[in-house]
């Protein structure tokens, strides 16, 4: 069961903060492998880990922000706050990716030695096996939270496995196998990782802002569970947005002309209550109508409706 409240909070902090103090390690580590080894891809691998950094800071402010609760000024809460510090995030890999793909080339068109192979292996399964003990314990806090910004973060940590393996496979192959030119094909194959990566977050990022809606199955999810209390059966006009590790649905409901104003209230309120039990983190926007009568203004597209 999902935890929530400050004790949510606390486990997504921490997990912040163990991400943060990974990264540290890591650049450090990595840093003094990249100049023993003048290795492209090495290099790369730190960039990649100095991203991480900034990364996980981002990641933990935007977890503290996101968690205070609606104000005089943000009525729906703080949720956007990890949207926008990830845009920042998008443009600093980017740019580095950029300056990373420019170094390779130059060593592909020019060549360049790589010295002390071992150095970069060694500290890459290092970085290998503090990944690996990351990852785990951010499974367990994503089993008990289910947040966006600790999944989104162990998602980018799982691809870092497979950056210092190329790195690994990189220093193999040029130094100890004598493949030349390996060192920098593998460093441009880590830039276009890291655009790919930029890519694909600033698409998550601009759908959060753009207030998209939920993808499909988390939609048909809820409205499954609506179908079980008679008083939803006349659900329609059904809209939906998350912000941050925050969601939002809104939806019109038809009510028996024979209920009372008060009926109406009560019987609502108890199910709105019930589905918030069952989808914590949703805020719920309820608006009753008589029965039969469907808005045309704002309908939702007939693929969408259909789902209703």
């Amino acid at each position: 069961m999902r935890v929530v409240g400050p004790e949510r909070t606390r486990l997504t902090q921490r997990a912040a903060m163990a991400s943060v103090g990974m990264a540290l390690t890591l650049l450090i580590a990595k840093t003094w492998a990249a100049i023993a080894t003048d290795s492209t891809a090495m290099l790369g691998s730190l960039a990649d880990t100095a991203l991480d950094l900034v990364a996980s800071l981002f990641t933990l402010a935007g977890v503290r922000i996101a968690a205070l609760p609606a104000d005089h000024d943000h009525r729906f809460g703080h949720g956007k706050a990890e949207a926008l510090v990830a845009l920042g995030q998008v443009v600093l890999i980017a740019a580095s990716a950029l300056g990373i793909g420019w170094r390779a080339v130059d060593r592909l068109l020019n060549g360049a030695p790589t010295a002390n192979a071992e150095l970069g292996i060694g500290v890459s399964l290092a970085a290998m096996l503090g990944t690996l003990l990351l990852l785990n314990y951010q499974k367990r806090v994503i089993a008990k939270t289910g947040s966006v910004a600790i999944q989104t973060d162990n998602m980018h940590y799982k691809s870092d496995l497979f950056l210092n393996g190329a790195v690994i496979a990189a220093l193999v192959l040029d130094h100890l196998l004598h493949v030349r030119g390996a060192d920098a094909a593998f460093g441009v194959a880590i830039a276009l990782w890291l655009l790919w990566g930029a890519w694909s977050a600033a698409g998550e990022s601009v759908n959060h802002l753009m207030d998209a809606e939920w993808p499909i199955e988390k939609r048909d999810a809820f409205l499954e569970a609506c179908a079980d209390y008679p008083e939803l059966k006349g659900i329609h006009d059904v809209r939906t947005r998350s912000s941050g590790v925050h969601d939002f649905i809104q939806f019109h409901v038809w009510v028996p002309e024979e209920w009372t104003v008060r009926e109406a209230h009560d019987r609502l309120d108890a199910v709105e209550e019930d589905l918030q039990r069952r989808f914590p983190g949703t805020e719920i926007f309820l608006h009753m109508d008589p029965e039969g009568h469907t808005d045309r203004e704002g309908m939702l597209p007939h693929h969408l409706t259909e789902r209703q």
